[in-house]
């Protein structure tokens, strides 16, 4: 499975366009741009997945799966999930002070 935020991301290392992906992968450009338009993972037809993966592939780009190793060579992006915990954490935090700060105020 390759997600819209992947195929972004690697469009976007290789510096190219969605036109060149297209025409690399040999297929149109309304199909890239459906793909890149969807909500997580990608759905098409699987032929048509597959020469898009193999495109990026013959560029340079490794497509990592979740939870997987990357044994490839070179620098690389991973997505990882956000951490909630921590990002409610530092909001809990700062509307403490903010209460703190008015209460001391008066």
């Amino acid at each position: 499975m390759i997600t819209a935020a992947q195929l972004r991301a690697a469009r976007a290392l290789l510096g190219i366009d969605q036109q060149t992906l297209a025409d690399l992968a040999g297929v149109s450009l309304p199909t890239i741009q459906r793909m890149e338009a969807s909500q997580g993972n990608v759905r098409g037809v699987v032929d048509t997945l597959t020469k898009v993966v193999e495109a990026l592939n013959r560029a340079g780009v490794e497509l990592i799966a979740d939870n997987a190793r990357s044994d490839g060579r070179g620098r690389g992006v991973r997505l990882r999930e956000p951490e909630r915990d921590r990002l409610n954490e530092r909001a809990a935090s700062a509307r403490r002070k903010k209460v703190w700060l008015q209460v001391r105020k008066g």
